[in-house]
């Protein structure tokens, strides 16, 4: 049996229904991560809808405690082969964020996968339990065409708390770094640039979030009597935001921005488009950092937002003036950015401008950014075996503009970090109405088995290699 068998065994398998049946039975188990009242669940997804199918396909398993009190589990599931010349780690979540179904369409249920066209519905169809089910279906199908061998090691390590920081991953990968010891990474979450494009990304933009707090006085005074007497929070904090980030969308503080855009980076986005498809909003072309594409704004930049902003009760205002005014910002930041120093950048300028009444107050949980080098090998040989399957020339993006844990396993573990995500920027991640697009992971199917197949040859062996150590804040 060849390659080709094996990409064609699992489009045919996405025909036959099995994705759908797998999928079904994933998304009823309500795994929230960020209720507690779930935390059997987490458990029961474990054990259930993961070890059955991975025991049938060879591996072993450890379900094994958070290093965080009361964190959720992780597993460890491993598959060898004698004499195999490399070694490969996987990764996916199976929690989800909260149902939230009062809020979906009627007809929809967030534990029911329901199809509707090309929409497939249900909490987890694309984040994550989707892309992970997808690529076990996938490594099913290779295992089948060749007759019961990979052609390689491979480690998959699940955890179930992603959708509240990962509590404990770093340290559980500290902790278990031999059993994670591998030559190369490859997963799947995220979006694709566009729902038609295979995609690969090679890291992530980090996150960093902080609180701006302006406490004046306590409580309200009546505008009439005292306005024109008192500072108003409201407006002392909005125009200290505008110091920080201009109305176009600018970061006016030169300590938040990376020094440039790598050459190699600027290279892979050249002559991308970024939104277009349908349910994406339009996109401002004026809007951020001047000089710069699109794909280079969201992607080989930072962003500084400003997510929510409160003074007083906008749902039913009173004619007083408030004493208070705080406001929550988020950095979305790439690699050789400052964030050990962005709380002191922000203190020293909002100091230089005469704010000193507003709080500077950092989030201690950050995402750290991480990029592997496009120009690493590994990256060619992907791109090549995703172009092979699909007959699609892929994208390359340098790393996600969100965030994901990836400096765990590119600087942690030092691996080569290859992301190939099955899902597309519209699927309403984290809101309601969530789906997958039963195109995209009929494809996603075909692309992940020829990944899984071109894993096992020989030119695959050859690149498992020190590679130098991928890029890092």
């Amino acid at each position: 049996m060849t390659r080709d068998s094996a990409v064609q065994a699992a489009a045919a398998s996405f025909d036959a229904g099995r994705l759908q049946a797998v999928l079904a039975e994933r998304v009823a188990v309500p795994s929230e991560s960020q209720d507690p009242a779930r935390a059997p669940e987490l458990l029961r997804y474990l054990r259930e809808q993961l070890v059955p199918p991975l025991e049938r396909l060879g591996f072993t398993y450890r379900i094994l405690d958070n290093p965080v009190a009361g964190g959720p589990p992780f597993m460890i599931a491993t598959r060898t082969e004698p004499g195999a010349a490399l070694r490969v780690l996987s990764y996916g979540h199976g929690d989800v964020v909260g149902g939230y179904a009062p809020q979906w369409r009627a007809g929809l249920d967030p534990w029911q996968l329901r199809i509707e066209g090309d929409r497939w519905y249900g909490r987890g169809t694309a984040d994550n339990k989707g892309q992970h089910s997808i690529n076990l279906l996938a490594l099913e199908e290779v295992l089948r065409t060749r007759g019961g061998r990979l052609g390689f090691d491979l480690v998959l390590l699940v955890e179930m708390g992603e959708e509240t920081g990962s509590p404990g991953l770093r340290t559980f990968c500290q902790q278990q770094r031999e059993a994670l010891r591998a030559d190369v990474f490859l997963a799947s979450d995220g979006p694709r640039m566009a729902a038609d494009r295979p995609t690969l990304f090679l890291g992530s933009r980090g996150v960093w979030s902080v609180e701006l707090r302006v406490n004046l006085r306590e409580g309200g005074h009546h505008s009439g009597n005292w306005g024109g007497l008192l500072r108003n929070p409201g407006v002392r904090l909005a125009h200290a935001i505008a110091t920080l980030v201009d109305a176009r969308g600018r970061i006016q503080v030169r300590g938040l921005c990376p020094p440039e855009v790598p050459p190699a980076v600027r290279q892979a986005l050249q002559g991308l488009r970024f939104g277009g498809d349908p349910g994406d909003p339009v996109v401002d072309p004026d809007w951020g950092e001047p000089g710069l594409t699109p794909g280079e704004r969201v992607i080989a930049w930072n962003t500084l937002e400003v997510l929510a902003f409160k003074t007083g009760n906008p749902d039913a205002p009173v004619n007083a003036i408030p004493g208070r005014a705080h406001a929550h910002l988020q950095m979305r930041y790439v690699v050789h950015s400052d964030p050990d120093h962005f709380a002191q950048h922000i203190r020293e300028h909002l100091d230089a401008h005469g704010f000193d009444d507003v709080q500077v107050i950092p989030d201690p949980l950050r995402m750290e950014a991480s990029r592997l080098d496009p120009d690493d090998p590994w990256v060619g040989w992907a791109l090549d075996s995703m172009q092979r399957s699909t007959g699609k020339l892929p994208v390359l993006l340098p790393n996600l503009g969100g965030s994901l844990p990836n400096d765990i396993f590119s600087v942690d573990l030092g691996l080569p970090t290859l992301w190939v995500p099955h899902s597309y920027a519209a699927c309403s991640q984290h809101a309601p109405n969530e789906h997958l697009l039963g195109p995209v992971a009929r494809e996603a199917l075909q692309l992940m088995a020829g990944l899984w197949w071109d894993l096992g040859e020989p030119a695959a062996a050859a690149l498992a290699q020190p590679t130098g150590t991928p890029d890092r804040p």
